[in-house]
């Protein structure tokens, strides 16, 4: 007995073998084998599978009928045919259609869908179709399911319709980019979409003056001017403007249905659609339009050195806006641009006549044109100005002698070939300029030579017998035509230290900085300065006291040896220079000594007291004078430390400029040993002058008088001396 353990499948395996052995009640094998095959039958354990389960899929809303617009397919793993066969049928179509009917077309495994009727974005935007496949099973039959979403894009069914009055529109003559007027438009389909989008056109626009856009947010036509417009043609502008959709227009209607094949509908199409139309006017406004030139732009020729006066050209212009009140209208023609000021515009006929001379070599000058423009301009208001153009071409005239491009050359030292380049041009044209000439006086020979004589550049060639130095040729240049000129070359040979670069004005530096003897020059001379400086000083009085004798024992006065007025003291008069704005301390004021009224006094106690009061004058006189010297050397020190500053300045400057090369500097004159002229004054150095006191001189002896009357003679001071 043989029994099955478990399920068995016929798609795994369709036939299992089995090998039989035979054994007796002892276990012992018995030569007999048995082979055995059971054969599976086939079941319907497997159901038709969609591949895949779910389906989208977007359609226009313009689609005709009978379109299939997808495929579906499934698969069933069952081997008999009637397991293995399945059929496709619709369950479901979700929202109900309105003339519309969803079928599907199959093809063994797979099936299209299409639909019969019409299709309306505003009746559904979407349907979902539920399809199963079921297979043929004879005792049972299987099945799935597969879901299809079908989204139905808005289409052009409903034709934009131009709303509100046509009207008018306004703009001024001359106008281009003004918006003249704005079309509204209602239209049912979805907003955004091409089947909203408006489209206009314009007819009876033969000039294409006008342009229409459509504002992309309103879906309003915006009428431009493109091109001026003109009052004097045309007053008013007719316009038919029509609109329609960016998609075309589509429109469907059922009209009868049948079970088989599909219904009859009718469709409207573009060709077909009557377009909505309106008619715009434009109305020109009238400017005043400047005036215009018969021509614009002319062109004359003119020899250059033409004297003044000469007649160019005439300019004419008319007014396109006749002023109606008079027979003709005012214009009044002025001169442009005329950068060298070289003509004149009569305003009242428009002709051009030079005033100067005309230059073809002049910088205003371009490619031997001169232009001028002139303006036209009305009486209107406001006033309007044309333009135009007069091109005068300028014909050569050989009025220049030829000029050498450099006139000092710089030559270097060398035992070979030593030379310099001249190169020679003329401002006139080519035929009245070279190839040119060139020539040297005959003194030259010998020294320099030209090499070669003819052409645009030669070179000045230097013989061995020139050594360095600067030299001054004459060069004579001849032109094509024969006109000449004479220059004066400046040459300079020296050792070059590059002689593939000649340059004898670089002076060459014997060292980057200063050494050791520029250093000690500049300490030497600051020794020089100081010494100098220390020759001028103030006067200082160095105070000395001697013992006064005391002549007590005799009662008449005793006269001291001396050759001051003050005994005991000794003045050392040395130069000073004396600054204007010195500020002196105050000076000591001097009082007469007195002595008590009715006080009655001896010869001897005068005499003492006359000597104690003189010498304590004297005291207060010399600390005065050397409180005047402290101020005068803090004043010569400020001075001395300027000077010695720009003296070193100068010294460092002269140490760093480099040796000049030969040539390089002009003779000089010094002035001749003996000369005494100059060209400047020295200030007078005086010491302070200090005048005799008056009060002082009712004390002194009649010894003194001399020398007070000396110094009150004369307000001059007593000493003076120059540097």
């Amino acid at each position: 007995m043989l029994t099955v353990h478990g399920p068995v499948d016929y798609e795994k395996f369709r036939v299992l073998k089995l090998t039989l052995q035979v054994y007796d009640q002892e276990k012992k094998e018995i030569d007999t084998q048995l082979g055995v095959e059971i054969l599976i039958i086939d079941a319907n354990d497997n159901p038709p599978i969609f591949e895949p389960d779910r389906y989208e899929v977007s359609i226009e809303e313009s689609t005709p009928q009978g379109t299939e617009f997808t495929i579906i397919k499934a698969n069933d793993d069952d081997s008999t045919e009637n397991n293995r066969l399945f059929d496709f049928k619709i369950i479901s179509v979700i929202p109900d259609p309105f003339d519309l009917e969803f079928y599907l077309t199959q093809f063994e495994s797979t099936a299209t869908v299409s639909f019969k009727g019409c299709l309306d974005h505003e009746k559904a935007d979407a349907y979902i179709i539920k399809v199963e496949a079921k297979d043929r099973g004879e005792e049972v039959q299987l099945s799935s399911f597969a879901t299809i979403i079908i989204n139905i894009e808005d289409g052009n069914n409903h034709r934009p319709v131009i709303t509100g009055q046509s009207g008018s529109g306004r703009v001024k003559e001359g106008e281009e980019n003004v918006l003249v007027k704005r079309l509204q438009v209602t239209d049912r389909d979805t907003k955004g979409t091409s089947a909203w989008r408006a489209k206009y056109q314009i007819k009876e626009d033969e000039n294409r003056n006008f342009k229409i856009t459509t504002d992309p947010e309103t879906n309003e036509g915006l009428l431009y001017v493109e091109k001026p417009l003109d009052y004097e043609e045309s007053h008013e502008k007719h316009l038919n403007i029509s609109v329609q959709n960016e998609a075309p227009y589509y429109s469907c209607k059922v009209e009868r249905r049948s079970t088989t094949g599909l219904w009859k509908v009718n469709t409207i199409g573009s060709n077909t659609l009557t377009l909505s139309t309106t008619k715009v006017i434009v109305i020109v406004e009238d400017v005043n339009d400047p005036p215009i030139f018969d021509m614009t732009n002319k062109h004359v020729t003119v020899a250059e050195n033409t004297k003044a006066g000469l007649y160019l050209a005439t300019f004419a212009a008319t007014d396109p806006d006749p002023d109606p009140d008079s027979s003709a209208s005012t214009i009044v023609y002025t001169k442009g641009d005329d950068p060298a000021d070289w003509v004149t515009v009569d305003p009242k006929t428009g002709n051009i006549t030079t005033t100067k001379i005309i230059d073809r070599e002049s910088h205003f000058v371009k490619d031997n044109t001169y232009k001028v423009t002139t303006y036209a301009a009305d009486n209107g208001l406001p006033p309007m100005t044309g333009t135009a153009t007069l091109n005068i071409h300028i014909t050569d005239e050989n009025d220049n002698v030829p000029q050498l491009t450099e006139t000092t050359l710089d030559i270097c030292q060398s035992d070979g070939l030593s030379q310099a380049n001249i190169t020679a041009f003329d401002l006139d044209q080519d035929h009245f300029g070279g190839p040119f000439s060139f020539k040297l006086q005959e003194k030259e020979k010998g020294k320099w030579k030209i090499d070669p004589t003819q052409g645009y550049t030669t070179k000045l060639v230097k013989e061995r017998t020139v050594h360095s130095g600067e030299y001054d040729l004459v060069l004579k240049v001849s032109g094509f035509q024969g006109e000449e000129a004479v220059y004066n070359l400046s040459v300079i040979v020296c050792n070059c230290v590059d002689i593939t670069k000649p340059n004898c004005r670089i002076r060459k530096a014997k060292s980057s900085g200063v050494g050791g003897g520029a250093l000690g020059i500049i300490f030497l001379s600051m020794l020089l300065l100081s010494a100098v400086l220390l020759l001028v000083l103030l006067l200082k009085c160095k105070t000395e006291h001697k013992p006064m004798p005391d002549n007590n024992d005799s009662g008449s006065g005793h006269l001291i040896t001396s050759n001051i007025e003050k005994p005991g003291t000794d003045c050392n008069v040395e130069l000073v220079y004396r600054r204007k704005d010195i500020k002196l301390p105050r000076r000591p004021s001097k009082r007469k000594p007195s002595i008590g009224i009715g006080q009655h006094v001896t010869n001897q106690q005068w005499d003492h007291f006359y000597r104690l009061k003189m010498e304590q004058r004297y005291q207060r006189w010399c600390s005065w004078q050397e409180a005047w010297a402290r101020h005068a050397d803090q004043e010569i020190s400020v001075m001395r430390h300027t000077m010695i500053l720009k003296v070193l300045q100068d010294k460092l400057y002269a140490l760093s400029a480099p040796e000049e090369e030969l040539g390089d500097y002009d003779p000089h004159n010094y002035t001749e040993e003996g000369d005494e002229k100059h060209n400047f004054d020295l200030d007078a150095i005086f010491i302070p002058d200090i005048p005799f006191d008056p009060e002082l001189d009712l004390d002194l002896d009649f010894r003194f008088d001399t020398l007070a009357s000396i110094c009150l003679s004369s307000k001059r001071p007593c000493l003076q001396y120059k540097t």
